[in-house]
């Protein structure tokens, strides 16, 4: 069989945005595709199995009605100042005006034939930019061209990963009549919408107000456009509100206060009454999809209220699952895959974007009425086409008194009387999985000849709050649990050269890399990408390191806690380095910044320790995922060739 290729990526495709019909009819949903030429991704709108190509990207905004779209279309024009929006008749294929708007438009909802609703981003110290006329806008932008070359700061975050600068920056509700067109921002200039949900022609939203550090807690409201009337459900201000269902007519909102697990204590259901959150007996369970991957763009819906059900996704140890939940908060599982990404619900069947062990993301229909599950598409069937994709073979090991599952993958060609290299992978989050789905860069390793070896240890998610829960343990129990694994996966596999392992990871798994490199150095090389080194330098560069940090750490304040920080930072032990060690990092990484890279790799080299940084401009924390094709390409040639140089 043929190997799988680092190149093969220019031939995915990649499903995007699956949504039904108000009728359940017809489904439509996105295909992105890599453009050579242009470096680039383009997308085209599908309709069931029927493809509407355009000159221009498209996407899909929202349903307008059973026979038309409402799509985005790629403004060329140097002068464009305003978010076109077109109607695609899904019969005829022709497109005809919708709306033009100068602010950015998500979430986009139809609320009757004459009015939507939508989320667009507003600045602060603009709020009311979109009445502006086109001349007093293009006076407005031709400024801000004249203002681009510096920023000004008053307010945490004040940058975001792939959203770039957002000081004063909200994310703001509207409701808008189409004929004729008319706009009203219904939240105040300083609120920060994080979701809406609509009921019974009413608008739930919640987020919260600030002007100098934003809240972790949410407000929850609801604006009732026939009355214009807004109402305040809840304020306390002691919740992070993840998303509002309503069932049988009332409210549930899922959400936590943190107390007991931190920030990443997973949501529990809580039914609003009378101002008050009634707590719910909850599932122990990430109520979405948080498999770690490489073969995925943009996402899809991970939650639908149909039928007075909430179906939802859930990751449950190594795979995710599709349930149903209903007013009691019984939950019943309809569906399990290694992967499964988004979906959507009609009365009589759910379409998903899922994918195993051997396949790239496709979709695929299941029927309530059967119970059986159908392939719809296969848009990636000829990308793998006899090559070899390595199977996982999985391995449970016990590690700290704990019973563990990891998988290995076997060398292309494997014969047991030969020797082999290996990559250890380790996973971002840290409240993240690995599962049997389909790696696009393990299974290049593979093919070249590598065995890969990956598993969850604790910290990851899919076993709970208690398991995913390493708050002040980092580098400790997570460390040995990893060291169990290699063991393991050694004395199992004998074929594996013991003195040509290496070792990689990104995020949370960069963090481990230049942890594992400061206390070991069983690993003949090492890769760390978009990397944690110094605590206390993180928490006040990263868009989220003034709570994450210190939540992670076991700390209220890193100012005066910063030796527990320190202690946990892999800097810190950076002396004790032998690993020859490369570090992958793009410059609009604001979740882990640049710096964090920059200090390793320069501890490495003033010690006369083998290092190498790589710098990607203009990328940020999502290269490996959706970064430029050439840099995606670029950045897995980097880490193979680095494997490839020491265990020749």
């Amino acid at each position: 069989m043929k190997s799988i290729m680092i190149e093969d990526l220019l031939k995915f495709r990649f499903i995007e945005n699956l949504s039904f019909s108000p009728s359940g009819k017809d489904y439509a949903y996105q295909l992105a595709e890599i453009d050579k030429k242009k470096d680039s991704y383009f997308r085209t709108v599908y309709v069931n199995r029927k493809a509407f190509k355009a000159s221009k990207s498209t996407g899909i905004i929202a349903w307008y009605d059973d026979d038309r779209l409402i799509i985005s279309e790629e403004n060329s024009s140097k002068k464009a100042v305003y978010q076109k929006l077109s109607l695609l008749d899904i019969h005829s294929g022709k497109r005809s005006p919708f709306l033009s708007f100068p602010l950015g438009i998500s979430s986009l909802k139809v609320l009757d034939p004459n009015t939507i609703v939508f989320l667009a981003g507003i600045d602060a110290n603009e709020p009311d930019l979109y009445r502006y006329s086109k001349e007093k806008l293009l006076k407005h932008q031709e400024k801000r061209k004249k203002e681009a070359d510096y920023e000004v700061l008053d307010e945490i975050p004040y940058w975001f990963n792939g959203a770039g600068f957002i000081n004063k920056k909200r994310k703001a509700l509207f409701v808008a009549t189409l004929k004729p067109f008319k706009a009203k921002r219904i939240t105040e200039k300083y609120f920060a919408v994080s979701g809406i949900q609509i009921h019974d022609r009413k608008i739930c939203y919640w987020g919260s107000s600030y002007t100098r550090k934003q809240p972790l807690y949410d407000d929850l409201y609801v604006y009732d456009p026939d009355k214009n009337e807004t109402i305040c459900l809840y304020d306390r201000r002691d919740k992070m509100i993840y998303d509002v269902s309503f069932l049988k007519d009332r409210p549930y909102v899922y959400a936590t206060d943190g107390k007991t697990f931190g920030l990443n204590e997973t949501g529990k259901f809580h039914l609003l009454e009378d101002g008050n959150l009634i707590p719910l007996s909850s599932p122990d369970r990430s109520l979405y999809d948080a498999v770690a991957t490489d073969t995925l763009l943009g996402g899809g819906k991970g939650s639908v209220v149909k039928d007075d059900l909430l179906y939802t996704l859930a990751t449950e140890k190594d795979h995710v699952e599709l349930w149903s939940i209903d007013s009691r908060i019984r939950c019943r599982t309809l569906l399990k895959m290694p992967l499964i990404s988004f979906f959507d619900v009609s009365k009589d069947r759910i379409i998903f974007c899922g994918s195993d062990d051997t396949s790239l993301p496709e979709l695929y229909e299941y029927s309530f009425a059967t119970k059986k599950t159908k392939q719809l598409t296969a848009f990636n069937k000829n990308v793998l086409k006899e090559k070899y994709a390595a199977r996982p073979q999985e391995l449970t090991y016990v590690s700290e008194g704990l019973e563990l599952n990891g998988w290995v993958l076997l060398p292309k060609g494997y014969d047991r009387k030969k020797k082999y290299p290996a990559v250890l992978d380790v996973h971002g989050g840290p409240r993240a999985i690995y599962s049997k789905a389909f790696f696009h860069e393990m299974q290049v390793w593979a093919s070249k000849g590598y065995f890969v070896m990956f598993t969850n240890i604790r910290g990851s998610d899919g076993r709970g709050d208690a398991f995913a829960d390493i708050r002040g343990q980092y580098g400790g129990i997570d460390f040995r649990n990893l060291m169990d694994f290699v063991d393991a996966v050694l004395k199992k596999y004998p074929a594996i050269d013991t003195t040509k392992l290496c070792e990689t990871g990104g995020s949370y798994g960069g963090f481990m890399t230049n942890w594992i490199i400061g206390h070991t150095d069983r690993f003949c090389c090492a890769a760390s990408q978009r990397s944690i080194a110094n605590w206390p330098g993180f928490t006040y560069l990263s868009d989220i390191g003034f709570y994450f940090a210190t939540d992670q750490n076991g700390t209220d304040d890193m100012l005066k806690d910063v030796d527990k920080l320190w202690a946990h930072s892999p800097l810190k032990y950076a002396d004790h380095v032998k690993t020859p060690t490369l570090f992958i990092h793009s410059d609009q990484d604001y979740r882990c910044p640049l710096p964090e890279g920059m200090q390793m790799m320069q501890a490495l080299a003033e010690r006369n320790i083998e290092t190498r940084l790589v710098l990607f401009h203009g990328e940020n924390h999502e290269l490996s995922r959706s970064g430029k094709p050439s840099h995606r390409i670029r950045r897995l040639q980097e880490i193979t060739g680095w494997f490839d140089t020491h265990t020749r």
